[in-house]
This record gives C-alpha cells, sequence and structure tokens, in this order.
C-alpha cells in the first residue's frame, strides 16, 4: 500500500534554537517540529532522567489509597492485586504485588482468564476472592468501567481501582480510584500506562512508610509502558529510558532470561526490541493460556527457573504467530471484494482464537488502512478487538453505535467490546456508517511523516549518534524518518532466505551507502527499471569493527515520473496488451514485475504503478480475477462497462477534483 508523504516545512527560526540549544540544526529542526522551541525544553526532552518525578500524591485519591494498603500491610490483611492479561497488566501486577510484599505485606495476585472471564473485573472473581478470606483488593490497568461489578461488593469487599482506561460517565463506587484521566485529577502526565499508575502508587507507598524517595524496578515500568502503545513524552518518557538502560545493564532475572531466549544478549536494549521480540513473547502467555505465566516470569528470582518459563513462553509465541497467520487468511479471503469504497473493516468467526484477535485487527490495518475489527464467538456473545487509523477516535465511534453493543471500553486507536449475535448486523452498519461520516477519503491513505528531504550520503556517523538522543521512539515521539525523491539506485538485490528481503545500493560511486528493506526483496526488479521515492532512518552498521551509515527503508514510492494514473485511453491500450498475452482459456501467467515488462515493450513504458492500478480497475469491472499463482484471467465483457463502477477509478478522480491527490 503506498503511502502520502508528509513532509515538515524547515523552521526558519530552528538555525537560531540550534545554536542556543548546543544541537546538530536537523536535530533543532526536529524538535521544533514536536514543539520543543527553548533551550530548557530541549534539555529536559533530550535526558530526561535528570528531572524528578512528579509528586504522586498530585493524583487524585493517592492519600486514600496509600492509607489503607499501608493499614492493610501493617495489621497483616490479605491483600489482592487484581490484574490484566496484557503485558502491561503483569507487568503492573508484578510491580505492586513485589513492593507491597517488600514492604510486609501479605500480598497474592488474581488476573482473569481470557477465555472464560475476559477483560476486566468480574464479579463471580470478587467473590470468590472475598470467600478466600481477601479484605482488599487493588487493580491494577483494569476496573475503571467495572461500575456495576465495584458496587455489588460495596461494603463486602474494599476496593481500590488503579486504571489508565478513559474514564466512562460515572466512576466506579471504590474506596478509591486513581487514574489521571478523572476529570477532577491533577496529575500532569494524563498519558501513564496502567504500569505507570502501579509505579506512582509504590512511590506513595515508600514514601509514607520509609520516606524514601521510590525509582526501583524501572525494568519493568518501562516494559509495560512500551508494550501500551502510550505516548513517550514526559514521565513516560523518563521511566523508558531509565528503564531501558537498566535492561541492557542489569535487569531483573526474568526479563534477563526474556532477552536470552530472544536472541538479544549483549545488545543495547532499545523500544523496539521490547515492543517487536521482549513484549510479544510475554503477551503470547495471556493469548494463548494464562498470563500468570508472565507474572510468574518477572517475578523470580531464580535464573534457571526463569530460563524455562522463558521458553516455554517463546514456544508459546511461535504458537501465536502461526495462529494469527492462519486467522489473518481466513479474514482476508472474506475480504476478497474489498474495494476503496469499504469505510471500515468489522470480521467474525465462530471460533477463531480470542487471544490473537487484536493482533490480526492490526495486520488487518497494516494491509487495507481501514478501522479494523475482529470479533470470535464465546458462547452466546461475539467479543471483538478493535483498532483504528488516524483521524477515527475508536472509543467515540463505539460510543456512537452503543445500542448495538453489551460494553465497550478502550483508548482513541484500540478497543474492545461485546455484542450479541444477533444484533452484529445492526452493530456492522452503524460502525460503517459512523466512519463514512466522519473520515474523508484522503484520510484512508496511510501517511509517512518526513522530517526532512536528506541525500542518503549527507548522514555521517556523528550526526546519526546525535540523533539517536532523541530516542526512546514510540507513541507522541516518534522515529524520525527521512526521504530522497526521484533516485535510482546503483544496484538492488533480493538477500535471504529465498530472496526475502532487499538490498540496495545508495548515493555516488564515490560514496556509497548501503539500504535495507525487511521483506520486500520483490522490489529489486522494480527498483532495476523505475526511479523511486524512498523513505528512511539512518543508522550504523557495525561489520568486523568497521562502522558506516546505512539506510533502513521505511517505504518507497514510485517517483512522480512513474506515478501516473490510468485513464480511459490508457486503460484501453492495457487492456488490449493484456488480450494479446492471454493464452486460449483467458489466463494470462505472468505476475506484476513481468507482466510490466512486456506490456511495456508493446505499448512503450508503463511503471509497475500505472500497471497495478490498471489491474485494480480491470478486476472491480468484472474484466479481470486474478489467479492462485499470482496471474490474472480475462472475464468477457457482458454489458456496457462504465469506468466509474471501478471504486479505484472513481475514488482516484474524485480526490483529484477535490485537490487531495498528491
Amino acid at each position: 500500500m503506498l503511502k502520502e508523504w508528509i513532509i515538515e516545512e524547515p523552521a526558519a527560526e530552528a538555525d537560531a534554537f540550534a545554536r542556543t540549544a548546543g544541537v546538530a540544526p536537523l536535530v533543532a529542526q526536529i524538535l521544533w517540529h514536536r514543539g520543543i522551541r527553548t533551550p530548557d525544553a530541549a534539555d529536559a526532552f533530550l535526558h530526561p532522567e535528570e528531572a524528578p518525578f512528579h509528586d504522586p500524591f498530585l493524583m487524585a485519591d493517592m492519600e486514600i489509597a496509600a492509607a489503607r494498603i499501608l493499614d492493610a500491610i501493617e495489621r497483616h490483611v490479605p491483600i489482592v492485586v487484581y490484574g490484566d492479561y496484557d503485558v502491561d497488566g503483569m507487568t503492573s501486577t508484578t510491580l505492586l504485588t513485589k513492593n507491597i510484599r517488600a514492604l510486609g505485606g501479605d500480598v497474592s495476585y488474581y488476573i482473569p482468564n481470557r477465555f472464560t472471564e475476559g477483560y476486566g473485573i468480574n464479579l463471580p472473581a470478587l467473590r470468590q476472592i472475598h470467600e478466600e478470606g481477601c479484605a482488599l483488593l487493588v487493580t491494577v490497568d483494569c476496573g475503571i468501567a467495572s461500575v456495576e461489578a465495584v458496587a455489588e461488593m460495596r461494603g463486602v469487599l474494599d476496593i481500590i481501582v488503579t486504571d489508565h482506561h478513559l474514564p466512562g460517565t460515572e466512576l466506579p463506587p471504590a474506596l478509591a480510584v486513581l487514574n489521571p484521566h478523572r476529570a477532577d485529577c491533577l496529575y500532569p502526565e494524563k498519558e501513564l500506562a496502567g504500569v505507570g499508575v502501579a509505579f506512582k502508587l509504590c512511590q506513595a507507598l515508600w514514601q509514607r512508610r520509609a520516606q524514601r524517595l521510590y525509582e526501583d524496578d524501572l525494568d519493568i515500568a518501562a516494559l509495560g509502558t512500551v508494550a501500551d502503545l502510550v505516548p513517550i513524552t514526559g514521565e513516560n518518557r523518563k521511566i523508558v529510558r531509565q528503564g531501558l538502560r537498566v535492561m541492557s545493564e542489569n535487569p531483573c532475572v526474568g526479563i534477563r532470561a526474556l532477552i536470552s531466549v530472544s536472541g538479544l544478549e549483549d545488545k543495547k536494549i532499545n523500544a523496539g526490541h521490547v515492543g517487536f521480540q521482549l513484549a510479544p513473547r510475554l503477551n503470547a502467555a495471556g493469548r494463548l493460556e494464562t498470563a500468570r505465566h508472565g507474572v510468574a516470569l518477572l517475578s523470580s528470582e531464580d535464573a534457571v527457573d526463569a530460563a524455562r518459563i522463558a521458553g516455554e513462553l517463546n514456544g508459546l509465541n511461535t504458537e501465536r504467530r502461526g495462529l494469527e497467520q492462519e486467522i489473518l487468511t481466513e479474514a482476508q479471503r472474506s475480504l476478497a471484494d474489498f474495494t476503496p469504497d469499504v469505510p471500515a473493516i468489522v470480521v467474525a468467526s465462530e471460533d477463531w482464537n480470542a487471544g490473537v484477535i487484536g493482533i490480526v485487527a492490526s495486520r488487518l490495518v497494516e494491509s487495507y488502512y481501514r478501522p479494523s475489527i475482529v470479533l470470535t464467538r464465546q458462547e452466546n456473545v461475539y467479543k471483538g478487538s478493535c483498532r483504528s487509523i488516524a483521524g477515527l477516535h475508536m472509543y467515540d465511534a463505539l460510543s456512537a453505535c452503543r445500542e448495538t453493543l453489551i460494553q465497550f471500553g478502550g483508548h482513541a486507536m484500540a478497543a474492545g467490546l461485546s455484542v450479541l449475535p444477533e444484533r452484529l448486523e445492526d452493530f456492522r452498519a452503524a460502525f460503517s456508517a459512523y466512519v463514512r461520516e466522519h473520515l474523508h477519503p484522503s484520510d484512508f491513505v496511510p501517511k509517512t511523516r518526513i522530517e526532512a528531504l536528506v541525500p542518503p550520503t549527507d548522514w555521517t556517523i556523528p550526526l546519526v549518534e546525535e540523533l539517536a538522543l532523541l530516542e526512546p521512539y514510540g507513541m507522541g515521539n516518534p522515529r524520525p524518518v527521512f526521504g530522497c525523491r526521484d533516485m535510482r539506485p546503483a544496484s538492488a538485490d533480493a538477500i535471504g532466505a529465498e530472496g526475502k528481503h532487499l538490498r540496495l545500493a545508495l548515493g555516488t560511486p564515490e560514496h556509497r551507502v548501503s539500504g535495507l528493506y525487511w521483506n520486500h526483496g520483490d522490489l529489486a526488479a522494480v527498483l532495476a527499471e523505475e526511479s523511486v521515492d524512498i523513505a528512511y532512518v539512518p543508522s550504523i552498521n557495525e561489520w568486523q569493527g568497521t562502522y558506516s551509515v546505512q539506510c533502513m527503508v521505511d517505504s518507497i514510492l514510485p517517483a512522480a515520473c512513474e506515478r501516473v494514473f490510468p485513464d480511459r485511453e490508457l486503460l484501453r491500450r492495457i487492456y488490449r496488451a493484456l488480450g494479446a498475452l492471454r493464452t486460449p482459456a483467458g489466463d494470462i501467467s505472468y505476475a506484476l514485475p513481468m507482466l510490466t515488462r512486456r506490456i511495456s515493450a508493446a505499448e512503450g513504458h508503463i511503471s509497475h504503478y500505472t500497471l497495478g492500478r490498471a489491474l485494480d480497475i480491470l478486476r472491480e469491472l468484472g474484466l479481470l480475477e486474478a489467479l492462485p499463482d499470482g496471474g490474472c484471467r480475462m472475464i468477457p465483457a457482458e454489458k456496457k462497462i462504465e469506468l466509474t463502477d471501478a471504486p479505484t477509478y472513481r475514488r482516484y478522480w474524485e480526490r483529484e477534483v477535490s485537490g487531495d491527490v498528491k
């Protein structure tokens, strides 16, 4: 899927800012674009470890929560920490349990089963916990939406809710509710993860009990913060920056085992390692079995035991990837008729694994760039995971459809829901209508933010090292991506197993810079023939003691000269050329690269982009059908064809008329 470039305009003030802030002009431009425009703000952003943590007692109800927990610790009253089954929940549970125990408390934890209990607090679990002797329950990363369950246990079980999800119109009637999103909460950092709220509670407990500034367990706090995709700004940035350093230098036993099984030993751990290698292995526990395995790993103090659990989680993660691919394939098969007219994706099955549907929803967003919801049936209801795109607030969209739902909750970009089978089609229609009403056609084109147009040969190792001061990257602080227009690589080769990856030689013969594009080896033939625009991230490559700059490619677009959308006359010529290539049965056996060469030989240069759009249009008009081997089959026209019947054709020209085509 082609990504539209949004190129940041150079700020005239940035050069002076670079001098006063003591940074390179390019780094100053990036800081300026992100709203960091004074030397003090730049210093705080580039060196977050030097700023103190905010006072935890600025958070609403923190005094009440800390006093009640410390009283329970003093009186040896059993405490249960009730967590969620994702990585944020596991790290929150581990963090709070560990510290209550270190303070002398009698504490255990409870994490609901994803498959039999679902997300959040459930009443049977609360009753069971109370019957087993618990007098105080503290939730982490959940509970803000559990108004009825908390109300039912009032006077029976003291409950403290700590959460970071958006509150509804009514707070649960708990003893205390710690959530920076509360309308009456003065805590300055609103975007803490669940583990961040738990971390602040631990700070409050140690401050009241031992008058010490608690800054421990930052590796655990950083793991949950990165995994939950909250903005890596403000206090989150401090947590993650310091936590990554701890992970690299002296992590807890469980995280050390996780690093080892992920093949990251002796590496400097960054946010990418956490998000794409460590967190998925932990998440596999809650997705396929029980999240208790994750808490057991993070809580372990025995290296042998931790290695065993990490190995089991690694195996579960491999199983998870297989299940994810199976479900994704089924979901995509059900979307065979997808066209640009489709505003949203809502797919459902009777037996998909509930633990991986959230990942599948993310993959659908990557493939189709539409708000995507994947549901699976659990007894008498469908439960789903939702992922959004820029411009659509998922929680608001679900709120607008609340009459069709049993319940829902979440954030702007991700959420969960449940719906009765008989209301599924009503929900699908209501959700699609909401998306269609609130998004413009241009919103359905993925965007890549380009910090600046910089030739790859302009980078030096010192400049790349200075750029690294912007780390850690994540939500709210994305990795800077740079662009280069209209270039033809000196060479492009498919490398790796089965030619899966792409290696490029960029620049001049005197100054070569290598480029790598993972999982796109199929573009080698294209880049040998056409000019492209390349979006990339500079990095430093080390090989046998030699260091050099390399470009990690983010995306490749056809250059403007190649990005020719087929009009009526060009479509007619392409259709005629296809007819000359078909077999008597109407089959055309060539995949796109070879097909482009054959048609270009007959009709003059036609780019891969142009031919690809032409094939999309012809398929939508029913004149072509795709074959499993990558070829296609021509279908005789049974009636007069109107090009505007093809959504790809119609949407393009609508966008051109409105000025949205770039």
